[in-house]
This record gives structure tokens, sequence and C-alpha cells, in this order.
């Protein structure tokens, strides 16, 4: 049996996970509409293909498209998995900080980092493309967040992580083109970086940057395997950067140590 604090914090994680779900439907409508330029507000959700609006009993995250086994109700056409995939990542994302942080004020700001995270990423993945409109905002809130005792990370260190990692990247890309005659890294991902930074702080990035590197390597290797377009497909870097500052967030500790016995 569940005693008080053990059912207070069940509870918890379940109404984190179903905010987290809600939002995740959100982003949805922010990964789909920001890239065309269109408003995230108005008018309301409807279906690509035959443009019928979508009912609010149609519209709840991940049970609607299990429900309607992942098609429109009007016009059957197939609805795609990305919708529940990004209702389910927000949604757990939101359980696992609240799990570590409970309902306290990082809860709030990390949620809102990681939900950036997912909405850049997915668009990245779509578009090729980091909007300015999240991560210009992001590195903003990111160093207000600074300044808040709870944050982890004083102002200076979200400030030099903020700068440091857009010139970094800013430095590889330059390094980049001049070695190869082709663009290295694009302005969103030099801007994504800075996000990150101001957010975690620039001792952070140097394991993020590995993690990144790692995971697009792998990940992209295997892409470019099975592609026919081989070499000729650019695959984009931004969601491995928001994988790598997501495997840090939760993992930081244990990966830092891990690093540490791997010097000695």
């Amino acid at each position: 049996m569940l005693g008080r604090e053990e059912f207070q914090l069940t509870v918890g994680m379940v109404f984190a996970f179903l905010f987290g779900l809600a939002v995740g439907s959100f982003l949805n409508v922010c990964i789909y509409r920001i890239p065309l330029k269109k408003s995230i507000v108005s008018p309301p959700s409807s279906c690509p293909q035959c443009g019928s609006r979508i009912r609010s009993y149609d519209n709840i995250p991940v049970l609607s498209y299990l429900l309607l086994l992942g098609r429109c109700r009007q016009c059957r056409a197939r609805i795609s998995l990305r919708y529940p995939l990004v209702e389910l990542i927000v949604g757990l994302l939101s359980a696992a900080l609240f799990l570590a942080l409970g309902p306290s004020l990082p809860y709030l700001f990390l949620f809102l980092f990681t939900a950036a995270l997912v909405a850049i990423a997915f668009i990245d993945l779509d578009h090729k493309i980091i909007p300015d409109v999240i991560s210009l905002p992001g590195i903003l809130v990111g160093l207000l967040f600074s300044f808040f005792p709870s944050a982890g990370l004083s102002p200076v260190d979200a400030l030099v992580g903020a700068v440091g990692g857009a010139a970094f990247l800013l430095l590889v890309g330059v390094a980049f083109e001049k070695v190869t005659g082709r663009e290295g890294m694009g302005g969103g991902d030099v801007k994504l970086l800075a996000m990150i930074g101001a957010w975690m702080g620039w001792k952070a990035l140097p394991f993020i940057l590995l993690l990144s590197s790692f995971t697009g390597a792998v990940i992209g290797g295997l892409s470019l395997a099975v592609s026919r377009q081989g070499m000729r497909s650019r695959i984009p870097f931004g969601p491995f950067l928001a994988l790598g500052a997501l495997l840090f967030l939760f993992f930081g500790d244990a990966i830092v140590l891990w690093f540490n016995r791997l010097g000695r």
C-alpha cells in the first residue's frame, strides 16, 4: 500500500503526464504552423487533406489517434504518427521532471525548455530550419531563469554558456565552409546551442556536443546507409543537439562521472 508521500507523488506525476500530453498537442500545432508562418492560435485545427475542422472529441492527445485508428474521421486520410509521438514524448518528459523536481519553479521553467527542444527538433527534421521565434526567446528566458537561486547555475555561467555555445558552432561552421566549400552549421544551429548554453551553463556544453556528435554519427550513418540519396541527403544537426541536451539534463551527473572514470 502506498504511503501518503508516495501517493501524492504518483498523483502529481499522473497530472504532470496529462499536462505534458496537452502541451504536446499544442506543440503539434506549432510544429506544423510556425514553419509555414501561420498563426498558432487561429483558425482551429483542421485536417490538412480535406480541411474539415477537428472536433474536440477527436483532439484528445494520443487517445483520439488510437480510437480513430490513425485516420481522419471525415476523409479517412492517414494521420501522421508524429502527432501521438510528440504528445507522448512531452508527457513523459513532464512526468520525469516532476519526479525529479516536484511541483516547483524549476519544474515549470525546465518543462518550458524541454518543450521548446522538442518543437525545434521536429521542425528541423521536417523543414531543415530552426525558427528564431523559438530559439531567441528561449535564450532570453534561459538567462532570466539563471537569476533564480533554484536554477542551479549563476547568470555568469548562463551568459558564458550562451555566448560560448554560439561562438563555438559559428567557428566550426566557418572552418568547415573554408575547407569544404559547403555550409557546415546553419545559423539556426548556432542560436540553438546558445539557447542550450543559456539554460544549462557553459560547463555542460562539451558533454552535450559529444553526445550530439555521437548520436548524430550513429543515427545519421544508419540513415545514410538505408537512404537511396546517400551523401546527397542533408541531415539536420538540430535534433541531435536537442537530444544531447535532454540526455544531459536527465543523466548529466552519471555522464560526468563516467567521463571522469575514463580519464583516470
